[in-house]
């Protein structure tokens, strides 16, 4: 079965995935040129996964990852990016839940990890890594059903107001221009304490970074994880450039680590 797959870069990394089944990301775009957001090809991995064959909701589900090359070859060694071997991405259906884990790898070359669904319901996860020798990032996703109470589907609408208080933190989202899609945005996470008023100007490093930013349109075929233009900022402001593939509804997912604990905020936005 073919694969779509998409790559866009921002100044540190943007990765976009465009498909229903599983894509790759090639990295062919130098240092230098990290400016190009224009979406390049490849096909060169493939995933198997194994779960219980009836994983249910609020209870422990093992899981294993599997990367092949694409003439079906195990591949056991995987680079170091952003402190870990894979990202881990899972989101339910109507992007209500949101999770960003890492799988251990072993020495065989399997990724293994153990997790809970809170609800039951249909989830995608999509998983990030890059195997060693590789001139790129690859990407990989699976569906599960996961059986439980499923909770009525919450409607995917962009948020009239783009600023929110989670875990007694303001934040707000910002960007340059309106939303468009295929033409570089900058977005800006904002951040307060709501209680204090004062901006929050110490952020730790999360994953190697100031923040990660996740986005996912609402009918789950494109996938962007990016990381802050700006490095070197410890807050309150985090900017990410990012490049939405097409016009739609994506919901949005910033990550921040405020005092050791990890901060999610996520905005619904429409993109033009």
């Amino acid at each position: 079965m073919s694969k779509k797959k998409l790559l866009f870069f921002s100044v540190v990394t943007s990765l976009l995935l465009s498909a229903c089944n599983a894509a790759k990301v090639p990295m062919s775009v130098k240092e230098h040129d990290m400016s190009s957001m224009e979406p390049v090809t490849g096909d060169e991995t493939k995933s198997d996964w194994t779960l219980p064959k009836d994983p249910k909701a609020n209870e422990d589900v093992p899981m294993s990852i599997v990367i092949k090359d694409k003439h079906d070859k195990l591949i056991k060694q995987f680079e170091t990016v952003s402190e870990k071997k894979m990202h881990l991405v899972i989101v339910s259906k109507d992007l209500s839940y949101f999770s960003h884990i890492h799988p251990t790898l072993k020495d065989n070359g399997e990724f293994t990890i153990t997790t809970k669904f809170p609800a039951g319901g249909d989830y995608k996860m999509t998983a990030e890594m890059t195997p060693v020798g590789a001139s790129e990032y690859s990407l990989e996703d699976h569906w599960v059903h996961v059986a439980g109470d499923e909770p009525k589907p919450k409607p995917i609408v962009p948020d009239k107001n783009l600023t929110k208080v989670i875990d007694g933190k303001k934040v707000t989202l910002s960007f340059e221009n309106e939303l468009k899609a295929k033409k570089n945005t900058n977005i800006t996470f904002t951040l307060y304490d709501e209680q204090t008023k004062k901006p929050i100007k110490d952020l730790q490093p999360y994953l190697g970074t100031i923040g990660h930013a996740v986005a996912i349109d609402k009918d789950l075929k494109h996938f962007l994880h990016v990381h802050p233009i700006y490095t070197k900022t410890t807050g309150p402001e985090v900017t990410f450039m990012t490049y939405f593939p097409n016009k739609g509804i994506y919901r949005i997912w910033g990550q921040f680590n405020i005092d050791g604990n990890i901060l999610t905020v996520p905005f619904t936005l429409e993109v033009f």
